[in-house]
């Protein structure tokens, strides 16, 4: 009889590379009123962190020098002093009001590196772009929208290497096994999509549309009261009053699949703000927080002198404080956006209906002046 094979004795041990990532988009508004700043002249974006130091973007205009006027400068700045940070960086152009983003610009450095050392005493503190104003200008580049030019910079700050502690295992105590990864929300997407088990059907504009009790009550305490609760309806059929069909489509799309369709990037600029609005009103009567604060975020990416005053007016009457901030924030942002948003119908709607915001917007605007 053969001996049996002595038991390895193995050790193992990992290094992890611990990371942080964040993005900051910087709107520069009244883009044609910034250039003939004059060469090596900035304007800059508020201090933002990420991987415990802060950052802040610089625009020139008018490029470095006299020779490169026509060559705008981004500089990527580490704001922290005495510190040195290893990080990788991805600076764009964003094009309104899609929000796709154009190609990475590459550094000046030779040759162009987007992972680098900040701080350090031989290397820089800034990383710095250079980008055509023929390609920033141009009418079919997008980048340009009611004279507002928006950048987004993503840093990745790498801290440093660490270390676990080593462990011993005996071979033959046992084989790992892959999981694959979940996949519970595909599972509820095709759900939605194939309706199968069904149990409650709903008239929206007098189309009927079908869902399941036990996920819209999962999402939304007002479904959850209507479907589930002591108050709970007995009608075969829920009657949708006030609220568009394909609105309450895609309102259910989000509760299956906490996302938005993808299809609502190909609605032209007014249908898509259009639909985010209605998608707004319809996340608060139903109680959805985060649908509601996502809509606000869409809306307060794409705002612009016409539609302010209208987006103003909306978070004013639903309680959007966040959106609220953020329009008034753009409407004195200027002297020069503030009056084009005064000619307005929009804003002559909203002093009509809101007068208590627009003294909001009055104060804010005086105070950034007096600033």
């Amino acid at each position: 009889m053969a001996a049996a094979d002595p038991q390895i004795k193995e050790t193992a041990s990992r290094c992890t590379m611990a990371a942080d990532k964040g993005a900051h988009t910087f709107e520069i508004v009244g883009y044609s009123l910034k250039k003939g700043m004059g060469a090596g002249k900035s304007i800059h974006s508020g201090k933002f962190s990420v991987g415990g130091v802060d950052w802040v973007l610089r625009f020139c205009p008018d490029g470095l020098t006299s020779r490169s006027s026509d060559h705008p400068f981004i500089h990527l700045e580490l704001a922290t002093k005495n510190a040195e940070v290893r990080a990788h960086h991805n600076v764009t152009m964003v094009k309104r009001p899609s929000g796709a983003r154009g190609t990475p610009w590459a550094t000046m450095a030779a040759p162009p590196e987007p992972t680098m050392v900040f701080g350090s005493r031989e290397g820089p503190r800034t990383a710095s772009f250079k980008v055509s104003r023929t390609e920033i200008e141009a009418p079919c580049s997008g980048y340009l929208h009611d004279d507002c030019l928006v950048i987004r910079c993503e840093i990745t700050v790498f801290w440093d290497p660490e270390l676990s502690e080593t462990t011993v295992a005996v071979a033959g105590s046992g084989t790992g096994i892959d999981v694959p990864p979940p996949d519970m929300a595909a599972h509820l997407g095709k759900l939605f999509e194939e309706k199968e088990g069904a149990d409650v059907t709903f008239s929206v504009e007098g189309e009927s549309i079908v869902a399941h009790k036990f996920m819209l009550a999962a999402r939304s305490p007002v479904f959850k009261a209507e479907l589930c609760g002591p108050m709970k309806t007995r009608a075969r059929c829920v009657v949708v009053e006030d609220m568009r069909a394909d609105v309450f489509r895609v309102l259910l799309h989000f509760i299956y699949n906490d996302s938005l369709p993808e299809g609502l990037g190909n609605l032209d600029e007014d249908d898509y703000g259009e639909m985010i609005q209605h998608l707004l009103v319809a996340a608060d009567r139903y109680a959805m927080e985060r649908l509601k604060l996502m809509c606000q975020d869409i809306l307060g990416r794409n705002l612009d002198v016409e539609n302010v005053a209208a987006t103003l007016g909306l978070a004013d009457q639903y309680n959007c404080d966040k959106l609220k901030d953020v329009c008034i924030e753009f409407m004195s942002s200027a002297e020069e956006t503030t009056e084009a948003v005064l000619a307005t119908e929009g804003y002559a709607s909203l002093k009509r209906s809101c007068p208590s915001v627009i003294v909001e917007v009055y104060e804010r605007a005086t105070k950034r002046r007096r600033i």
